[in-house]
């Protein structure tokens, strides 16, 4: 499998000026790219250290795909011993405090009727469109790093779609450049402000590209949402994201559908993802609960 080009070499690539940079790391990045959910997971074999191998195969994984999935037999009277594991193993320390976080970091996703969490989509039983997580933070908190951990699945639905956020960049500037250009701009997207119901301001209005590049890495900021963000009027802007929501809702052999089960989850950079509707049923336990972590940085490179 052939992993992209270093760190050093990023910055040409994604910019439009270097097209011959650019079509390497495209190259080098579509070949032998993972097609099967069994070419993305890693078996993890104890919840508190992970062996070299297993290490490695998360690391080049995520250095090829920006994401990886695991699989966990054992069993743990403690919910977030893996994810815990997992943060600390590969270094994902600075942690987004979110509105809503756990003291630890590692944050329950599931119904709440009660409470600041009610009033938010992810402790809800609601579908969750295409985004990347923290679309909403600042740029000296951009979420880079991120897991996601099944602690128990639902009686019904709750599945999850994975796409990388390098491939939705591929596909759209083969179809044209001019859409990453757009994408670019420091105003295309804008979330307003999060105003509480009493008018206390919990968030200010926050702009920014779709794609950037920090650190020499791809990040892409995104929410497939039409209802509390505003995309720019320029026209090159709203038919690049017209274009980006088409993408989305095309079927692809690059966008990858599963549903985790007990022990099982998704290490990341921040890829593209979404989840659908989902039906508990608390007399049989089926009650969905996912742990999810997110941080400031990615992980690193093998």
């Amino acid at each position: 499998m052939s992993l992209p080009p270093t760190q050093t070499q990023a910055k040409s690539i994604f910019y439009l000026g270097d097209n011959a940079a650019y079509a390497r790391w495209r190259d080098a990045k579509l070949e032998g790219y993972p097609r099967t959910l069994e070419q993305l997971t890693v078996e993890i074999r104890t919840h508190d250290a992970l062996s070299r191998s297993e290490q490695q195969a998360i690391l080049r994984l995520c250095a090829k795909t920006n994401m990886a999935l695991y699989m966990s037999q054992f069993e743990t009277d403690d919910p977030k011993a893996i994810p815990r594991t997992l943060a600390s193993t590969f270094g994902l320390t600075h942690v987004d405090k979110h509105l809503c976080v756990d003291e630890d970091g590692i944050t329950p996703l599931q119904v709440s009727v009660e409470g600041q969490r009610r009033e938010y989509i992810p402790y809800s039983n609601r579908p969750i469109n295409w985004h990347t997580d923290g679309y909403y933070n600042t740029p000296d908190h951009r979420v880079r790093g991120m897991l996601l951990h099944c602690g128990q699945a639902a009686a019904k639905g709750g599945d999850n779609a994975l796409l990388d956020h390098e491939i939705a960049y591929i596909l759209l500037r083969e179809k044209n450049p001019d859409f990453i250009a757009a994408l670019t701009r420091e105003d295309a997207l804008t979330i307003p402000a999060n105003v509480s119901a009493d008018g206390t301001l919990i968030r200010d209005a926050q702009s920014g590209p779709v794609f950037s590049v920090v650190d020499g890495f791809l990040h892409m900021r995104y929410t497939i949402r039409a209802k509390y963000i505003e995309w720019h009027t320029d026209p090159e802007v709203q038919e690049a994201a017209a274009a980006l929501h088409a993408l989305l809702n095309e079927p692809s052999p690059y966008i990858f559908e599963l549903l985790t089960q007990h022990g099982q989850g998704i290490i990341c950079n921040n890829v593209l993802h979404k989840r659908s509707g989902f039906v508990d049923n608390p007399t049989t336990g089926q009650v969905r609960v996912m742990y999810r972590a997110r941080y400031y940085n990615r992980l690193p490179q093998p």
